[in-house]
């Protein structure tokens, strides 16, 4: 696929899958717009990079689809000063993304090629605000707590409370919490030291992250 190809493509990405699914913040549209997705993609699957799919990164793991990625981008609402956590680095896309809009990323990712391949990406792409690492963050990393933003990249069957504990007052985290085939994307916000809401936005369907919790299940 030629440059111009992939410009046409990463304009009908926008437009026909993006937008029309109540992706209407233009800082978010502006990004990915012009974010090179292409080069994020595995080699095999470079041609279907703006394609309304999820694609397969290895590992069992996927890049979520353009208009998810999109939208969870959206409704975090990050702020240009803001410290963000990312659980599941992935192909390096998502950070790429969130360091555009935030001031800086902590991105962990349990599969160490994930992250060498990211950082080869971020680097070629000048991104020098984004901290990658090599560890299980399938409940939560504290290393760097608290965060304005958190970004749970692969689905957990129940969300442990750590995750909340790295939360500063006004942040946000978006988490996808169930099973297959119907999973719940949740915004949760510190409102204060001691409290927190949750929104259920929709549902959708996310490979689970590698040692994620299980529910307790009581024997009588």
């Amino acid at each position: 696929m030629s440059a111009m190809d992939f410009e046409l493509a990463r304009h009908n990405m926008v437009e026909q899958q993006i937008r029309t699914w109540e992706v209407l913040d233009q800082r978010i549209l502006d990004l990915v717009g012009r974010a090179p997705r292409e080069d994020y993609v595995p080699a095999p699957y470079r041609g279907l990079a703006f394609a309304d799919m999820n694609i397969p990164l290895g590992h069992g793991q996927v890049m979520m689809h353009p208009k998810l990625e999109a939208r969870l981008l959206q409704e975090l609402e990050i702020e240009p000063g803001d410290k963000i956590l990312e659980i599941g680095t992935g192909s390096g896309y998502m950070a790429a993304l969130l360091a555009a809009l935030g001031r800086h990323v902590h991105s962990v990712e349990i599969f160490p090629d994930f992250t060498e391949a990211a950082h080869k990406q971020l680097a070629a792409h000048g991104v020098k605000n984004v901290t990658l690492e090599v560890g299980d963050g399938a409940d939560g990393w504290n290393q760097h707590q608290p965060y304005d933003a958190i970004l749970i990249t692969g689905s957990l069957p129940v969300l442990p409370d750590s995750f909340h504990a790295g939360l500063a007052p006004g942040g946000r985290m978006i988490a996808i919490v169930g099973k297959s085939p119907a999973m719940e994307v949740r915004l949760i916000r510190r409102l204060d030291q001691a409290n927190f809401s949750t929104a259920s936005l929709f549902e959708t369907d996310l490979p689970p992250l590698l040692n994620a919790k299980e529910p307790s299940r009581f024997v009588f």
